[in-house]
């Protein structure tokens, strides 16, 4: 006589009840990326010289420089400028997607 494993332990849930509050989860998840994705993120640097507008799945969108930050005596000076521009708008990104997702894995580390 086969005997079913007891999964003791889960406050009584059975794995049927488990899948479908997986896949409910997962599809919360996948609405709130969806969500970040379609939204614009912005990083700038000092004083708005250079502007880069990313989308939310991490790929840039335009980048602004504004004429002042072109110093042709000085081009490591527009460089830093866009690196910084660059990085900020993808921390951005980095704060959206843990304020929307990191609920979902909390305590999975």
């Amino acid at each position: 006589m086969s005997k079913r494993p007891n999964f003791g332990g889960m406050g009584g849930m059975n794995m049927q009840q488990m899948m479908k509050q997986a896949k409910k989860l997962q599809e919360q998840m996948t609405q709130e990326q969806e969500s970040i994705t379609a939204q614009e993120f912005t990083g700038k640097s000092a004083d708005d010289l250079v502007v880069a507008i990313f989308t939310g799945d991490r790929k840039l969108k335009d980048l602004k420089i504004n004429p002042e930050a072109i110093d042709p005596d000085d081009p490591d000076m527009l460089q830093d400028l866009v690196i910084d521009a660059v990085n900020k708008g993808l921390e951005e990104i980095d704060q959206a997607t843990q304020a929307s997702l990191g609920k979902y894995t909390k305590g999975m580390i």
